[in-house]
């Protein structure tokens, strides 16, 4: 045995030799190195002329290259996201201008812009031309002196502002409508009651291009305003943005309850009711509304909730309540404070001279602030010196109290014990 391990030792060189090269001289190539690829064998079978005709396999892009494009895609979208999407004021478009007042108070004022207007407020006159061409955001002087903060209305700004025939449905209450429909982009959505447009101008944003909004109306003048004031927002934003306001509001001047043959072909996704009697409405609108859709009902007191209750209960219509809600909305007051100057700290709050050059303002916010930080030292750890007083103030309404309770109807099995008393908690 040990002398046949002996004789492959000393035959192993000469047998990697040959191996390694044969008798030509040339290196050996192994098996993998050889092996051809399928479109390289399919051309080997075909005559010459017609394996010239068949295409080479496109070649892989080097390494670098392929770094080079992984690196400058998130840079090209990053240059798009960061690129400006409005740039400044344009003849046509809305401004929104703002005025300090007295407590702290701020009065906001909606002008179209044109080149020979000019916007007149409590602080003096100021051209429309000093405010073309200037970017949102910058305060300028009127004619007496005053400064205005001049900036793009939002949707909910313009909404309180616009011209209204009937009273709107608040944005706290449209968003908190929108939450229980669940509307999505391409969703068809059906409104009674156009008013005065508000609600058609926040489910066309909801519903995007693809989406579509059935308006009705029964009154011509609120018909007529509603389109107004919705086409005139949609001038003033393709103004103003880059981008396209959807055109998908179809305003119907007819009586909802005798549109029943218009909605046979049509699907909605959700209904939302604004009107006085929304109980007319539900006989018509619920065979087109789809199975587990949402309808949606705005109404201004208890008793109109308990008679739409009563309506649903009494003609055994498909639909379910889940909810009644009422939105609340509260504003605050928050101020800096400074303290007298004996032993008893009192917080009072700090006025403000608007009427004064905006850099005096400030020197004199900031003295008041240091001699708050000052006193504090004398009240102990309670006032430290990162932490600065403040006055804060619930802001109330003398007005009126108006409540708007919004009920949520999904369509579906109808129960044998639905009764009022099951909504008890609810109201």
């Amino acid at each position: 045995m040990r002398a046949w391990r002996a004789l492959r030792r000393a035959a192993a060189p000469s047998s990697s030799s040959s191996s390694s090269f044969p008798a030509d001289g040339k290196p050996r190539r192994r098996a993998w190195e050889t092996s051809l690829s399928p479109l390289e064998r399919v051309r080997r079978l075909l005559p010459p002329e017609e394996a010239a005709a068949v295409a080479q396999p496109p070649q892989a892009p080097p390494k670098e290259e392929e770094e080079e494009v992984a690196v400058a895609a998130p840079r090209q979208a990053l240059a798009e996201a960061a690129a400006p999407r409005s740039g400044p004021f344009r003849a046509g478009e809305l401004a929104l201008a703002e005025v300090r007042r007295k407590h702290n108070s701020t009065l906001k004022l909606l002008c179209r812009l044109a080149a020979e207007a000019v916007l007149s407020s409590p602080g003096g006159l100021l051209p429309h031309r000093d405010i073309i061409g200037r970017l949102p955001g910058q305060v300028l002087l009127t004619a007496s002196g005053k400064r205005l903060l001049l900036r793009r209305p939002s949707l909910d700004e313009y909404v309180l502002l616009m011209p209204r025939g009937a009273t709107i449905a608040y944005p706290k209450d449209i968003s908190a409508l929108l939450m229980m429909m669940d509307i999505h982009p391409g969703d068809t959505v059906l409104e009674t009651g156009s008013g005065s447009g508000a609600m058609s101008l926040f489910l066309s944003r909801a519903v995007g291009p693809k989406g579509r909004v059935l308006s009705y109306e029964i009154r011509e003048d609120h018909h007529n305003l509603a389109k107004k004031n919705y086409r005139h927002w949609r001038s003033a934003w393709e103004i103003g943005h880059v981008d396209e306001w959807p055109d998908n509001v179809e305003f119907i001047l007819k009586d909802i309850s005798t549109a029943a043959a218009d909605l046979k072909s049509v699907t909605l996704d959700a209904v939302v009711l604004d009107m006085l009697n929304p109980q007319c409405a539900l006989p018509v609108v619920h065979p087109s509304l789809k199975q587990g859709g949402v309808c949606a009902v705005y109404l201004a007191n208890i008793t109109q909730v308990i008679d739409l209750l009563d309506r649903i209960r009494s003609c055994k219509l498909p639909f379910l309540c889940e909810r009644i809600i009422e939105v609340t909305h509260r504003s605050w007051s928050v101020l800096p404070a400074k303290l007298k100057h004996y032993k008893s700290s009192q917080m009072v709050e700090t006025q403000e001279n608007i009427e004064e050059p905006l850099q005096n303002e400030y020197e004199e916010i900031h003295i008041e602030d240091q001699a708050v930080l000052k006193e504090s030292e004398c009240y102990g750890k309670d006032f430290a010196a990162d932490k600065i007083p403040y006055y804060c103030t619930l802001i109330t309404q003398c007005r009126r109290r108006q409540c708007f309770y919004l009920g949520q109807l999904r369509i579906g099995k109808v129960l044998d014990s639905l009764d009022l008393v099951r909504f008890k908690e609810d109201y």
